[in-house]
């Protein structure tokens, strides 16, 4: 079965490979790291190799076994386009996602520039969004690798926020995701840069999703942002029915 999955943006996980590398201020306080490890030391199959990156080939047709509809966030505990990872292994994960159609599948990489040479091989049916991540200004670059490709849905995951990112432009960009840093040695994020990006989503007609402020308690911090709460997304039944990408009407 598919794993629930408690990120705020997603419903389900499914990881046909696990372990990934650190390539970025981002990735310091890596969860899936310390998630790996864990499940490592508790005896899970999955992770008899920790976080060193490792293929599941037999989790490759999970999801056309699920029959319920559901937002499928590919690799949480990986990196689908890490640079370890073979290219047929990675046209295979996309042609499950080419056949589940009733299930909308979320893949987010730091990787982006593998994307791009990789985009003409690849099927992109309407149920694949693509996303990558900008943690700051420093890594706005990657931005311009995913407007050129050519999914349905090209989302942002600025999480975790470490600097305001005050020259990144949005403009091609259909949904973006924010959040602070939590856990243990938690980076702070600070109000004025949130408060930037929103009116910027809101500029671009942008979906704008604020999953928390993060820090050593994230439930405690909570996510209420000038006393509201932001869990906008894309239109769900749009890219499920393979037609053009539409934006909510939440704001």
């Amino acid at each position: 079965m598919a794993e629930n999955s408690k990120i705020e943006w997603t419903e389900s996980t499914w990881n046909p490979l696990t372990g990934c590398a650190k390539i970025s201020d981002g990735c310091l306080n890596c969860y899936a790291e310390k998630l790996a490890l864990r499940l490592k030391e508790m005896g899970q199959k999955k992770y008899v190799n920790g976080f060193n990156v490792t293929l599941h080939p037999e989790t490759i047709n999970e999801p056309l076994k699920w029959k319920k509809p559901r937002m499928v966030f590919v690799c949480s505990m990986s990196d689908l386009f890490h640079k370890d990872i073979p290219d047929s292994f990675i046209l295979k994960v996309f042609e499950t996602m080419n056949k589940a159609t009733h299930h909308i599948f979320q893949v987010l990489t730091k990787r982006p520039q593998r994307l791009f040479e990789m985009k003409n091989d690849i099927n992109w049916s309407g149920n694949i969004w693509i996303g990558t991540t900008v943690e700051s200004e420093k890594y706005a670059y990657r931005i311009k690798y995913i407007k050129d490709i050519p999914a349905k849905v090209k989302f942002l995951s600025l999480e975790p926020l470490l600097s305001p990112v005050d020259n990144v432009r949005f403009d091609g960009i259909d949904w973006v995701i924010v959040g602070g840093e939590s856990g243990p040695g938690a980076r702070p994020v600070k109000k004025e840069w949130i408060m930037d990006i929103k009116n910027k989503c809101r500029e671009n007609n942008i979906p704008f999703f604020f999953k928390q402020w993060g820090g050593v308690n994230r439930k405690k911090a909570g996510k209420e942002l000038g006393g509201r709460i932001f869990t906008e997304m894309p239109a769900k039944q749009v890219t499920r029915n393979d037609s053009p990408a539409a934006t909510c009407s939440l704001f």
